[in-house]
C-alpha cells in the first residue's frame, strides 16, 4: 500500500510537463538537476538554526538589549489564589461579568480584587519586552542576511531582468550550488521558524502566521521538486527585501527611539506595498501565471504552485491593511500599538481610586504623564 501511494504521489503528470519524466532530469553530462532527497538536509538544519539562534539571543542580544537600554516594566504579581488560578488554568483567562461575581464568591475575594487578579495573572503570561527584542534581533540578522545573500545570488542572472528567461528551457535547466544553498538555508528557517511558532511570542495574527509559515515551506519544497528554482529564487529575495525593516523597527521600538522606529517603519511600508502587493502579484505571479503556458500545456503542478502564490498573496492584502493602518497613525501622530500585538493591561482600579488623590501612578508610584509609551 505505501509503494502504491507512493507512486502515486510521484506519478510524472503530478509534477511535470507533458511528455517529460523523471529521466529527463537525472543528472548528466556536467548537469546538476533538484532532487526531493535534497531536502532531507533541511530539517537537521532547522533544529541547527534554533541551536544558533539560543546562541545568538543569549550572547548577542542580549547584551545588545542592554547597549540600547531596553528596559522592563514593572509587573505587580497576581497574589497565590487555588480558585482564581483553577478557573484561569482550566476555563478562561477572560471571565464574563457572571463569573466575575461567582469567583468572588468563591474566593472570598471582591469583584475589583478578581479582576484586579485576572488583569495582573494575563500581564505576568505575557512576553517581556526583553524576549520581543531578543526575537526581533535574531529575524533582522537573518532577513538581512538572506536579503544580501539572495540579491548575490540572482542579480547576474538574465532572468532577474528578463522575466521570460525564467522559463527558458524549462525543466531542463540546470542547478547552481548558489541555488542549492540558498533553498536549503531559506527552506531550514521557515521549518525553524514552524517548529519555535508555539514559544515564540504570540500576536493576534498568530492563526495567519502558521498559515504562512505551512505555505511557505510548501511552496518552496513544491519549487524544488518541480524545478521551479528561478521563480522560487525571485520570490524568496522579494519576501526578504521588506522583513528585515520590520525587524529593525521593533527592535528601536522596545528600546524606545520612537522617532527612528517611526521612520523605518514608513520606509518598511512603502517597500512591503511595492514589493508584495505591486511587483509580486503584477510581474512575479503574471511570470508563473501567463509564461508557461506559451511552452507547454497547464498541469497539476502548474495550478498547485500558483495556488499557493494565491494564498500568500491573501495574507500580503491582510498584513497590509494593518501595516496602512498604523502608517496613518505615525503619519498624523498618534500614538500607535503594533496591530497584531496584545496590549499589556494595567490595574485600571487601583488608579481611578488613587488618580484623585496623587495624580497618575506607575507601579503605586506618581509620575509626570508624558505621553511616552512603550508599545510592541
Amino acid at each position: 500500500m505505501f509503494q502504491t501511494l507512493y507512486s502515486y504521489f510521484w506519478w510524472e503528470r503530478l509534477w511535470l510537463p507533458a511528455n517529460l519524466t523523471w529521466a529527463d532530469l537525472e543528472d548528466r553530462d556536467g548537469r546538476v538537476y533538484a532532487k526531493a532527497s535534497d531536502l532531507y538536509i533541511t530539517l537537521p538544519l532547522a533544529f541547527l538554526f534554533l541551536v544558533v539562534r539560543h546562541l545568538f539571543e543569549t550572547y548577542v542580544a542580549t547584551p545588545l538589549a542592554g547597549l540600547l537600554n531596553v528596559k522592563e516594566k514593572v509587573r505587580l504579581k497576581a497574589t497565590p489564589n487555588a480558585v482564581l488560578e483553577k478557573f484561569y488554568a482550566a476555563t478562561t483567562k477572560h471571565p464574563k461579568q457572571a463569573d466575575v461575581e461567582m469567583l468572588s464568591k468563591k474566593s472570598g475575594c471582591t469583584v475589583r480584587q478578581v479582576e484586579r487578579w485576572f488583569r495582573r495573572r494575563r500581564n505576568q503570561d505575557r512576553p517581556s519586552l526583553l524576549k520581543k527584542f531578543r526575537e526581533a534581533s535574531w529575524r533582522f540578522t537573518f532577513y538581512l542576511i538572506a536579503f544580501i545573500a539572495g540579491m548575490a545570488v540572482i542579480v547576474d542572472k538574465p532572468w532577474f531582468y528578463d522575466l521570460r528567461e525564467v522559463w527558458k528551457g524549462y525543466p531542463i535547466q540546470s542547478m547552481l550550488p548558489s541555488q542549492y544553498w540558498y533553498y536549503m538555508i531559506e527552506l531550514s528557517f521557515y521549518w525553524s521558524l514552524l517548529f519555535s511558532i508555539a514559544s515564540d511570542v504570540k500576536r493576534k495574527d498568530f492563526k495567519e502566521q502558521i498559515i504562512h509559515h505551512v505555505a511557505t515551506i510548501i511552496l518552496i519544497s513544491f519549487s524544488w521538486f518541480a524545478n521551479y528554482i528561478r521563480a522560487g529564487t525571485l520570490i524568496m529575495a522579494l519576501h526578504d527585501s521588506s522583513d528585515y525593516l520590520l525587524e529593525s523597527a521593533k527592535m528601536f521600538n522596545y528600546a524606545g527611539w520612537r522617532n527612528t522606529c517611526n521612520n523605518i517603519f514608513i520606509v518598511f511600508a512603502a517597500v512591503f506595498i511595492i514589493t508584495r502587493l505591486v511587483i509580486l502579484p503584477f510581474w512575479i505571479m503574471h511570470c508563473t501565471v501567463v509564461y508557461p503556458l506559451d511552452l507547454y500545456p497547464a498541469f497539476f503542478g502548474y495550478y498547485f504552485f500558483n495556488f499557493m502564490m494565491v494564498v500568500l498573496q491573501s495574507l500580503h492584502i491582510f498584513w497590509a491593511y494593518l501595516i496602512i493602518r498604523m502608517a496613518q497613525k505615525f503619519i498624523t501622530g498618534k500614538v500607535v500599538e503594533d496591530e497584531r500585538s496584545d496590549r499589556e493591561e494595567t490595574d485600571n482600579s487601583e488608579e481611578e481610586e488613587e488618580v484623585v488623590k496623587n495624580g497618575p501612578l506607575s507601579n503605586g508610584h506618581p509620575v509626570l504623564n508624558n505621553n511616552h509609551h512603550k508599545t510592541d
